[in-house]
């Protein structure tokens, strides 16, 4: 009897190991909620969104989950910035300049007008203490971002009719994105952000003239060279751009150390899979528009100069009024400074 009573309690706390052991393997799974600020319809920055999240899921082996939504899916398209901040979802993918009605200075961290290509972007970010402004921004919010997508230059826009120079812009209302917008706004035009599922319809009914949005194989996806038949270059206003992944800061280092650089490798092997597609999926999207009859042009020196002159006043201005604009904005200007010895030798002009 004694030794059967010994055996039932061994069984039990076999047992209970097991279900501990269980409880504690459960216990480091993490199951998150990302919403997308692009469609994974959309050619490069849609697509990157799932394919993080496989990637996360297979390197974690199961145990990280993070998994991706549509725009809208769980909240309004552009409200993930205060969505994340309240816990609603538990992280965004999309990009810093959708934020700048908070804070302008974001713009630095995802397009800037006439400014760098995606390597000196991201070597200011590294190395130039650009990263550690960019969480100083969000740490007000206990937030925390990760850059996980660079991609070519855009176009700078479709319009129904050809222009005869950047002068005809003024009086017309465009979709535009960022720091670009206060640039047109200084040209008389009349801007307003639009997420990429309501800009077609938007277009088509006349409430905007005009729009920008991204790059050929991205607006050949959305449809816009169905209504406007002129695309022009180069896109000024966003020569790189870049992605990021915004979750609670004190979320993220609440994740084991091994979770926290799946993350952070996944979104560095991000970076690299959506700069190299960007780069070698434009040329075939342009051929297929023209083959749709649209028409290319390129703003002439003297346009492209005016649409300069207007950064810089937007530049002044902004770091005037705007001292944490002003305290980026040195920043990026002195790494930018220091580049150019590397740039103006190392490359061809």
């Amino acid at each position: 009897m004694f030794k059967k009573l010994l055996t039932v309690a061994a069984a039990g706390l076999v047992g209970a190991a097991a279900l501990g052991a269980a409880g504690d393997a459960e216990a480091q799974k993490v199951r998150w909620k990302m919403q997308s600020t692009f469609p994974s319809t959309l050619s490069i920055v849609g697509e990157a969104g799932p394919r993080f999240s496989d990637a996360v899921k297979a390197m974690s082996g199961g145990d990280l989950n993070i998994k991706f939504y549509e725009p809208n899916a769980l909240v309004p398209s552009l409200q993930g910035f205060d969505a994340v901040e309240a816990g609603s979802i538990d992280a965004l993918w999309g990009t810093a300049g959708y934020h700048t009605g908070k804070y302008p200075a974001l713009s630095f961290f995802s397009a800037v007008p006439f400014g760098p290509r995606a390597g000196e972007l991201l070597a200011w970010l590294d190395y130039g203490g650009g990263r550690d402004l960019y969480n100083e921004i969000y740490a007000k919010h206990d937030l925390f971002g990760l850059h996980c997508g660079a991609i070519a230059p855009e176009t700078s826009g479709w319009f129904r009719e050809k222009l005869n120079s950047i002068d005809d812009l003024k009086g017309q209302k465009m979709r535009f994105f960022g720091l670009g917008a206060e640039v047109m706004t200084k040209l008389g035009v009349s801007t307003q952000l639009l997420a990429a599922a309501e800009i077609y319809p938007a277009l088509e009914r006349g409430v905007i003239d005009a729009t920008e949005f991204s790059m050929p194989s991205i607006d050949l996806n959305l449809g816009f060279y169905q209504i406007a038949k002129f695309n022009y270059f180069p896109g000024w206003h966003q020569q790189s751009s870049l992605l990021e992944l915004l979750m609670k800061k004190s979320a993220f280092e609440g994740l084991s150390d091994q979770h926290q650089a799946i993350i952070t490798h996944a979104c560095e092997a991000s970076i690299a899979w959506t700069f190299v597609r960007s780069e070698g999926k434009q040329f075939g999207a342009m051929r297929t528009l023209q083959e749709k009859g649209v028409e290319f042009v390129r703003w002439s020196d003297d346009d492209l100069a005016k649409l300069s002159n207007a950064w810089d006043e937007v530049i002044a201005e902004k770091t005037q009024t705007d001292p944490l604009f002003a305290k980026v904005y040195e920043n990026y200007k002195a790494f930018r400074d220091q580049y150019a010895v590397w740039k103006d030798n190392g490359y061809l002009n």
